[in-house]
């Protein structure tokens, strides 16, 4: 192994696996990008507009349901059928949704290739774990974040050009094969990675993860859609807001109860090692994306820039973030140091949107304070998946890559569901100025990433100690 390790991961020992595992993670971001883009055309052609939302809930639902499967899945079979899985199912999805010949069908194909998403992602984490040395993998990390870029920059201009030139139908017709040619050149070395000599769990523990991450997601799916319907006056004219109050309440029942059965022990009290990681990834995507969905709205409502303008200040956050997962290797600090700078430097990029807005200030110094923020994100993210494999024995990689992604999941929901709710409470008639809304609204998201840096520091250097005290 010491030979290995001095070997970079372009070397013929590992190239057609990381440039296969590079591809999965470009794919799935372009296919979001793509279809983010595109689906204005989609549901005016395939008369969907008053289901517009079901094309997203449903991929959540489904990918939710199957990455809690594929957890247990990957630790008793290894991450060979997870990884057959997802492909067949992602390449199915993707092909329906190109020849869909009506809203309904267009959805169910994205339903199937949210399943084949967390069947895919889940026996990545694994892949790495077992296939490439710790000396290695947080550079890969890294590099999975700069695969992230390139999708940001041209994914939906590659997708606006095909639906107003050619058709929108070759923004998924064009990345199946993709997705087929990076799996393949994976297989490989992932044909000769088994199941863990010892695993934790029986085979009848993935249906049972599968049934409680679709509970989860049905119920993140039903407190957002009543939490925003609530705040709607024109639904809340349309729908009981009674019976919105109790779907919302049975679906935040739904997600307490199943999220600690999804996730480690001593999430809920932020416990040292592990629980501490997966909190702080969490903590991480609410802050960060709830306030992205808001940005653009700030730079075009409040300064009257131009769409294709204000959209730069997210590029620069993508920019910063690359950045920041490219600083993480280089081993200037020690690795649990970063999940305390990275949410501290996010916080601080985060507030000092917030007074920018609020004194209307020069946008540039606000596009200047995101691309930082972003770069806070690098150095954080990037570190939560390094430490998860460090973290995590064999036999139980696979479930503990999964709870980091269903908190990837719920943040990221959570954190622009919650903050479009909240802002459209606040534009009520009567309420708070534009810019002090939108000040109002960072500055709470900000909060979020400093409680990230707090549990941060609950965190240390792996070791076997901390091992034990991550699945307290």
């Amino acid at each position: 192994m010491a030979v290995r390790e001095a070997q970079g991961l372009m070397s013929r020992a590992y190239r057609g696996l990381v440039v296969g595992l590079l591809a999965i993670v470009t794919c799935s971001a372009f296919e979001a990008m793509a279809v983010t883009t595109a689906m204005p055309v989609v549901a005016s052609e395939l008369g969907g507009a008053r289901a517009y939302g079901l094309a997203f809930s449903l991929y959540l639902t489904a990918s939710m349901a199957a990455t809690a499967a594929a957890g247990s899945w990957c630790d008793v079979a290894g991450a060979r059928p997870s990884l057959l899985t997802g492909l067949g199912l992602m390449t199915a999805g993707l092909l329906l949704c190109g020849g869909a010949w009506d809203f309904g069908a267009f959805t169910l194909g994205r339903m199937v290739s949210g399943a084949g998403a967390g069947f895919m992602i889940v026996p990545v984490y694994v892949i790495i774990g077992q296939a490439l040395p710790a000396a290695l993998q947080p550079v890969l990390f890294g590099w999975f974040s700069a695969a992230w870029v390139v999708p940001s920059l041209v994914g939906p201009y590659v997708s606006g050009l095909l639906a107003e030139h050619a058709s929108w139908r070759w923004a998924f017709f064009g990345v199946a094969p993709i997705v087929v040619v990076a799996v393949l050149l994976t297989w490989p070395r992932v044909r000769s990675l088994g199941a863990p000599q010892e695993h934790a769990m029986g085979a009848g523990e993935g249906r049972r993860r599968a049934l409680l991450g679709l509970a989860l997601a049905a119920g993140v799916a039903a407190a957002q859609w009543a939490t925003q319907s609530l705040a709607d006056p024109q639904t809340r004219e349309a729908v009981n807001p009674f019976a919105l109050g109790l779907l919302g309440l049975a679906g935040l029942v739904a997600v307490v109860v199943t999220i600690p059965r999804l996730l480690p022990r001593g999430v809920v009290r932020v416990a040292r090692g592990l629980p501490a990681v997966i909190v702080v990834r969490g903590l991480l995507t609410l802050a960060f994306f709830g306030a992205e969905a808001f940005i653009p709205l700030m730079l075009v409502d409040r300064y009257g820039l131009e769409p294709s303008i204000a959209g730069l200040a997210l590029t620069g956050g993508a920019i910063g973030w690359t950045a920041g997962s490219v600083v993480q290797t280089k081993g200037w600090l020690a690795r649990p140091t970063y999940l305390v700078v990275g949410p501290a430097l996010l916080a601080a990029c985060m507030a000092g949107v917030a007074a920018v807005v609020a004194a209307q200030a020069t946008p540039w110094l606000l596009a200047g304070a995101w691309a930082v923020a972003g770069m806070g994100m690098g150095l954080a993210t990037t570190t939560t998946s390094v430490l998860l494999l460090d973290l995590s024995d064999a036999a139980e990689r696979g479930r503990n890559s999964a709870s980091l992604q269903l908190a990837d999941m719920l943040g990221g929901v959570i954190g622009t569901a919650g903050a479009g709710t909240l802002y459209s409470l606040l534009l009520t008639p009567g309420s708070v100025p534009g810019a002090g809304v939108f000040a109002l609204l960072v500055g709470m998201l900000a909060v979020s990433a400093l409680l990230g840096s707090v549990a941060g520091s609950r965190t240390r250097a792996p070791s076997p100690v901390v091992r034990e005290a991550g699945r307290a």
